[in-house]
């Protein structure tokens, strides 16, 4: 939790109070529902939570803009984001429905008005368009670019346009050559904005459709 203080210093006290209940929430429902590894449930912070809020080094989102959580999981990096950003809507979507319970009793007991979480796959959403469509170790990127360019919204408000940021780790050129041609990527080391080693060789990539 001291990690989350020291990089976003500017936190309100409402924002701290819910960074602090994230810790026991998960580790009490972890031991019900195995959403986080349980060797790894002690490093949440670092590991979970500090992860998923390194897609805000990288993009600030908007007030009212919607972002779309794919494959959320357990909920990451969604619930950390809308934490972060409580004037941005967050759908948070899995194909898992004991994953989708965690992640909606979280959201209930930390009282997030800007969280919806639903139990259903990309292919599945019709209508629904979102400014970025952010994910974590659910796919590869050819595949996470077929799912989301119809899930993107044609109007961009933020500084650089609408797309996909994935936090992504190991040796990621591969998966970036496999992309169709026309298919823009920048990649970020996280490291460079958050120095533990645990983030060596942990990228945020942008693709932008």
């Amino acid at each position: 939790m001291e990690k989350i203080k020291t990089y976003f210093p500017k936190l309100s006290e409402e924002q701290l109070i819910h960074f602090e209940k994230l810790g026991p929430l998960y580790k009490e429902w972890n031991q019900k529902i195995n959403v986080i590894s349980r060797k790894d449930i002690d490093n949440i912070y670092l590991h979970h939570v500090l992860h998923s809020l390194s897609i805000a080094a990288v993009v600030r989102f908007r007030s009212d803009s919607e972002i779309l959580d794919l494959g959320t999981g357990g909920g990451f990096p969604g619930i950390p984001l809308a934490i972060l950003f409580p004037n941005v809507q967050f759908t948070l979507i899995d194909g898992t429905l004991k994953k989708i319970k965690v992640v909606k009793e979280v959201v209930e007991a930390l009282g997030l008005k800007n969280v919806e979480a639903m139990q259903m796959r990309a292919e599945e959403l019709k209508k629904r368009r979102f400014d970025f469509v952010v994910t974590r170790a659910v796919a590869k990127m050819p595949q996470l670019a077929l799912w989301s360019q119809r899930l993107l919204k044609s109007k961009h408000i933020h500084p650089i346009p609408n797309g996909i940021l994935a936090l992504k780790g190991g040796y990621i050129k591969t998966e970036i050559k496999e992309l169709p041609k026309g298919n823009y990527t920048e990649i970020y080391s996280i490291q460079e904005f958050f120095k533990e080693h645990y983030f060596e060789e942990k990228y945020v990539v942008y693709l932008q459709q």
